[in-house]
């Protein structure tokens, strides 16, 4: 038996490669199916199977592209109703591959129709088990993205209770647990650094696999201090129901526009200039107007968080040589209308002595010096809150990026914010934003809280009651 986990880190997404004597299954796929299509080229394999363990919220799924290239058949699990040709299949339902077999157990709760797929090895043991968002390292699917469904989270989380309880709880400890994604994924809370374990040691370690968990804990366990789920997800769970335009017709409707087409495209208001350049080359000149969100960080998300029409006309502005891959991942999370990049990059733009924007940056040396002549002067953190609650300067306040489009009218015009994340990623992210939005009072901490905590000059609070903004 062969078994390869793909993982991409910007989605902290898991896919996986099954394959045994020549027959091949690939459960939860990207949408850029590529690396599957080869894996069983290169094999001497043939793709039988696309196991979805359910409609996905945080990016979408590959299953009708790797259908249309390798004939494979789709399979979802049960009370699946997508509008494209696919099996719905029943629980305990099973699919052999090879001399292997694959059950489907219906494990509602995530979603409705979330289900595993069992894995049994040529002996007939049980071995392996694909859980999609049913289940986590050290944590289980958020209960609360199906609530359109007429359930609440509390429902969907007894529901969840149960599945754990009914249908995984009981396999043995030596199975190999297999989730849908790691750490950094905004479908749980508190998901391990690992990509797999065994359901024994799950059982020890996770939370939710407490055997004197009632029900009633449990759901409260798995409701308590869920944050709002990003905008883009239920675009994404309708597209992976629906279906969506092929990926190859989208890369080529990005075309590459010189300096001058450029700027005629991008007067129109509804077009988002999208620089993902890192941010250190983005402050120092970019086109007026333009959003950088760096190719070098979590991108996809980041882009699904703060883009609230997945409709948008995009142009591109990114390192030469990136412009497929900047169109591809934003396909993964559903903006398919990118409609061309810079040709030559930034640097064609200043060439053609067009008009440039810079960020205003503070070394945290300087920032320190600054305070110590004027105390009253205002940082903005922009981590998560648990991030700030955590640790954080003294005076500062705190205003997520995740949360900016709703709450950047809390800013005073007339105030300048000294504005710092983690290392300067976000932080730049978020001035941007609001710069390309006209307010010009924000100042960057290059990096970040990092640099600040080095410095050592200012004072930071730890685990104390947060000065939020939120």
């Amino acid at each position: 038996m062969y078994i390869e986990q793909i993982y991409t880190g910007c989605l902290a997404q898991a896919a996986y490669y099954l394959e045994h004597n020549g027959e091949a299954a690939v459960v939860d796929p990207l949408r850029d199916v590529t690396a599957y299509v080869k894996k069983a080229r290169e094999r001497n394999a043939t793709i039988k199977y696309i196991f979805e363990t359910h409609f996905h919220a945080d990016f979408v799924s590959g299953h009708l592209e790797l259908a249309k290239a390798t004939g494979a058949t789709i399979v979802f699990g049960p009370t699946a109703k997508p509008e494209f040709f696919a099996l719905t299949a029943k629980d305990e339902q099973e699919f052999t591959l090879g001399n292997v077999t694959i059950k489907v157990l219906h494990t509602p709760g995530h979603t409705m129709e979330s289900c595993c797929y069992l894995l049994y090895n040529e002996k007939g043991e049980e071995a392996m088990l694909f859980t999609g968002d049913t289940l986590f390292l050290g944590d289980v699917g958020r209960p609360d993205l199906a609530q359109k469904a007429g359930l609440s989270q509390e429902e969907l989380g007894g529901m969840l209770y149960d599945s754990l309880r009914n249908k995984i709880l009981p396999l043995p400890d030596h199975v190999v647990i297999y989730p849908a994604h790691g750490a950094g994924s905004a479908c749980g809370k508190n998901m391990s650094t690992e990509k797999y374990d065994t359901l024994g040691h799950q059982k020890q370690v996770n939370y939710a696999l407490d055997p004197r968990l009632t029900k009633e804990e449990f759901i409260k366990e798995v409701t308590t201090g869920l944050t709002k789920p990003p905008q883009y997800f239920p675009h994404n769970v309708a597209i992976n129901k629906k279906g969506y335009r092929s990926l190859d017709e989208i890369i080529r409707a990005a075309k590459p526009l010189t300096a001058e087409q450029f700027a005629a495209v991008t007067k129109a208001e509804e077009t988002l200039i999208l620089d993902t350049r890192p941010a250190p080359q983005f402050v120092k000149g970019h086109i007026p107007g333009s959003v950088n969100i760096g190719l070098d960080g979590d991108f996809a998300p980041w882009v699904g968080a703060l883009v609230n029409d997945i409709e948008q006309a995009i142009a591109i502005v990114c390192e030469e040589g990136k412009e497929q891959e900047v169109v591809i991942r934003l396909t993964r999370v559903g903006y398919d209308n990118a409609i061309g990049y810079l040709e030559g990059g930034y640097s064609a733009w200043a060439e053609a002595g067009y008009p440039a924007d810079t960020i205003s940056c503070i070394d945290a040396e300087k920032l320190a010096d600054l305070l110590e002549e004027k105390p009253v002067a205002t940082l903005l953190d922009v981590r998560r809150k648990s991030e700030y609650d955590s640790e954080h300067v003294i005076g500062a306040e705190n205003l997520p990026l995740n949360y900016i489009n709703d709450r950047m009218d809390e800013l005073d015009t007339d105030v300048t914010y000294f504005v710092y994340c983690a290392a300067g990623y976000r932080s730049v992210i978020f001035i941007s934003i609001l710069q390309a939005r006209g307010l010009r009072n924000l100042v960057n901490i290059n990096g970040g809280f990092n640099a600040i905590k080095r410095n050592g000059r200012l004072f930071l609070s730890k685990y104390q009651q947060p000065t939020t903004m939120l």
